[in-house]
């Protein structure tokens, strides 16, 4: 199986030395993202948890859509706060992309610190049985 690389513009450019997503075999594992405007890099959502997450959730989108993927194939997240009780508000806006019945497995932890003083950060991983 051969590793590929998924980059679009449609989402933030990595802010380190890392890829947006890696597609191996049916797999794709997104990296992190925060609430970052693609097309600007500037932080979404000022120190609004939920618009962050909503700009969150769409960069996730683009990548997953990149890959030939979307949010229903999607089998784990994992979110992190920069502040735990910021998670109903995190939950609110998260629950909107996520069908209820078939939603992937979650961890949420809070952390220290995340990248550019963001509130929050999400990456998961999906199934992806399209060619990309």
């Amino acid at each position: 199986m051969t590793k590929v690389i998924i980059y679009t513009t449609d989402a933030p450019m990595p802010v380190g030395p890392y890829s947006q997503a890696v597609r191996q075999g049916e797999w794709v594992f997104l990296a992190g993202q925060i609430a970052l405007d693609p097309k600007t890099g500037e932080i979404v959502g000022g120190e609004d948890v939920k618009e962050q997450t909503r700009q969150v959730m769409e960069n996730l989108r683009a990548v997953l859509k990149a890959a030939g993927s979307d949010w229903s194939q999607v089998v784990k997240t994992t979110v992190y706060l920069a502040d735990l009780n910021d998670f109903g508000a995190m939950n609110e806006i998260y629950a909107q992309y996520m069908d209820a019945e078939a939603a992937p497995a979650r961890a949420c932890v809070e952390v220290s610190r995340l990248p550019k003083g963001v509130k929050v950060e999400i990456d998961c991983i999906a199934y992806c049985p399209t060619t990309v």
